[in-house]
């Protein structure tokens, strides 16, 4: 049984950085992809940041690039968010997932269907 805890979301400043962090317990090889969704009230969830646990690739939205980091640390199991450069916009309930993918391509765009979820983390800017 896969579970995923998020922790770290908090109000901050536009401007200002914050890093959630994901722990995943459970079957560590049933996922191969491990990623971050966002929901703001109102929109439709989104893929912010995904990686590929065997090679490290990473995958990110437009919206986030050159300002979020996402990665993993295996001894930990762990998944992170360093988020920088905050905007308004960035407000939302983040969410981390995980799923194995046959290509090894961790698609956040809806192409990869991912089947373990945590129960989020607000981030307000």
């Amino acid at each position: 049984h896969v579970q995923l805890v998020e922790s770290g979301g908090a109000s901050v400043q536009a401007g200002r950085s914050l890093r959630p962090s994901c722990k995943i317990t459970g079957d560590p090889y049933s996922s191969n992809c491990r990623a971050w969704f966002r929901q703001a009230p109102g929109k439709e969830r989104e893929g912010v940041a995904a990686t590929y646990i065997g090679g490290g690739s990473t995958y990110y939205a437009d919206s986030v690039k050159g300002r979020f980091t996402i990665s993993h640390d295996d001894a930990k199991n762990t998944l992170y968010l360093q988020m920088s450069r905050l905007k308004p916009e960035d407000t939302a309930m983040y969410y981390c997932a995980a799923e194995w993918a046959l290509d090894g391509v961790c698609y956040i765009t809806g192409r990869l269907s991912y089947g373990y979820w945590g129960q989020g983390t607000q981030v307000t800017v």
